[in-house]
C-alpha cells in the first residue's frame, strides 16, 4: 500500500484539521490548500482545510501545533480545539475522495478528526510571506462556498464559534496589531460578526473597559485625521474581566 511505510508513525484513526483565520483589515480570511486530483482520467482543483493524522508519540494539540507550524513556520499560534466530528459519512464525493485518499497511502477506514481554529495577525504586505507550503493560500471567508471532504461544515462551525468567542473572550487581540485605532478594533468586529455597529454605542462600550487603554502614538501618515492608538493589557483584564467581553 503506498505509504504503508508513512503510516507506521501515524494514528489511522485520528487526526487534526485546522480552520485558520487571519484578519486584514476589511476582510475576514481562512488559510486552505489547494488539491489537486485524478479521477478516471480526468483532472479535478478543489480546496481543504490544513490538516494530517496524529502521529503515535504527539497529543492532539501537539499535532494541531505541528500542521500549523509546517504550514506558516510559526510557533505560539492561538488555538483553540472546538469540535470531534466522526460521521461515517465525512467523504463528499465518495469514489473521487477515496482514491485521493488512496494516493497518500491515508487509511480506508473511519477517521475521526478534532477540529481547531486559530488566529493570524497578518496585514496585506505580509499576507503570503510565511506561508511554507507551495499550495497554501488565503481565501475570504465569505467568498467560500465549498471545500473537499466536510470541511464547509467544518468551516461553518468554527466561525459560529469564532463569534460566540469574540463576545466573551479577548480574542479579538490575536488579531490585532499590538497597537490599534478603535476604528480598527471596530471594523473587526463587524467583519467577524458580519454586521454594521453604530460608532457611537461602540465606543462607549469600549471606554469603560479599563484593560483596552490609550497610549502616546497616533497615526502618521494619513489622508484623514490622525487617529489615536490603543493597545490591550491582559493583566488588567484579568483582573477586571466579567462575564462578556462584547464590545458590541
Amino acid at each position: 500500500m503506498p505509504g504503508s511505510k508513512i503510516l507506521r508513525n501515524l494514528n489511522p484513526h485520528v487526526s487534526v484539521d485546522c480552520v485558520v483565520f487571519g484578519f486584514e483589515f476589511g476582510r475576514l480570511n481562512v488559510l486552505l490548500i489547494e488539491r489537486n486530483t485524478s479521477f478516471k482520467g480526468k483532472e479535478y482543483h478543489d480546496l481543504k482545510l490544513p490538516g494530517d493524522l496524529v502521529r503515535k508519540d504527539e497529543d492532539l494539540d501537539t499535532a494541531a501545533s505541528r500542521v500549523l507550524r509546517e504550514l506558516t513556520g510559526l510557533d505560539k499560534i492561538y488555538l483553540k480545539q472546538f469540535a470531534a466530528i466522526g460521521s461515517p459519512v465525512r467523504l463528499k464525493r465518495q469514489a473521487r475522495d477515496m482514491e485521493w485518499l488512496r494516493s497518500i497511502g491515508h487509511p480506508e477506514e473511519i477517521v475521526v478528526t478534532i477540529a481547531y481554529y486559530s488566529l493570524i495577525n497578518i496585514d496585506q504586505d505580509k499576507a503570503a510571506s510565511f506561508l511554507l507550503q507551495p499550495h497554501s493560500r488565503w481565501y475570504m471567508v465569505s467568498e467560500v462556498n465549498d471545500l473537499a471532504f466536510d470541511h464547509i461544515a467544518i468551516l461553518q462551525q468554527a466561525l459560529e464559534i469564532l463569534r460566540a468567542d469574540l463576545k466573551s473572550k479577548p480574542i479579538a487581540y490575536e488579531l490585532l496589531p499590538p497597537k490599534f485605532t478603535l476604528g480598527q478594533l471596530q471594523q473587526l468586529h463587524e467583519v467577524i460578526l458580519g454586521v454594521k455597529l453604530d460608532k457611537r454605542n461602540f465606543r462607549k462600550k469600549v471606554a469603560n473597559m479599563p484593560y483596552i487603554m490609550p497610549i502616546n502614538e497616533k497615526q502618521i501618515d494619513v489622508s484623514h485625521k490622525p487617529a489615536q492608538y490603543f493597545s490591550f493589557h491582559r493583566k488588567i483584564y484579568e483582573k477586571t474581566k466579567t462575564a462578556s467581553f462584547s464590545a458590541c
